[in-house]
């Protein structure tokens, strides 16, 4: 009888235990991708098209700051028609630069966006490679995470993985 409940015993604290460990690795891949070489050549290929439109938008930013400071400055002193002239100034060159900025936001999303679609399965691959080369079972997404120990991140080594290629 106590061979019996010796056995159910050991048995009932086999079963209680986990079957395996499972290893867990965290990677912020945002992160990992947009380090990688390949984007900050795309990045800097979008500044390269955009430069001119980014150089009129900072015209306009400047322009605009100076219609403003004028006006504080001078537009109690300005007649009616000279202040809504100014005033108009003001709205037409804001209208301009808020579409041009705008538009800038937008292009930068679609280079991303279409950055992100091409590079996704060398990033799962360089992702397997990672998890596989530290026997982790589970990749976690670094934002989930409350609490980890430095060792645990793969990031930067998922991101040498992309340079690699």
């Amino acid at each position: 009888m106590r061979k019996l409940t010796g056995a159910l015993c050991l048995l009932g604290a086999l079963a209680a235990a986990p079957a395996y460990a499972t290893d867990v690795v965290v990677l912020d891949w945002r992160a990992a991708l947009m380090q990688s070489d390949a984007a900050q050549r795309s990045m800097n290929e979008l500044r390269n098209q955009t430069s001119e439109q980014r150089q009129q938008a900072k015209s306009l930013s400047e322009e605009l700051q100076k219609l403003q400071q004028r006006l504080q400055k001078d537009g109690a002193v300005m007649s009616d028609a000279e202040r809504k002239k100014l005033q108009q100034e003001l709205r037409q060159k804001g209208g301009r630069f808020q579409q041009l900025r705008a538009q800038l936001q937008q292009e930068q999303q679609k280079k991303q966006q279409a950055f992100l679609k091409s590079a996704k399965p060398r990033l799962d691959k360089a992702i397997q490679q990672a998890a596989e080369r530290h026997g982790a079972d589970l990749v976690v997404d670094r934002d989930a995470v409350v609490h980890m120990n430095d060792g645990l991140d793969i990031t930067q080594e998922v991101t040498k993985i992309l340079n690699a290629k």
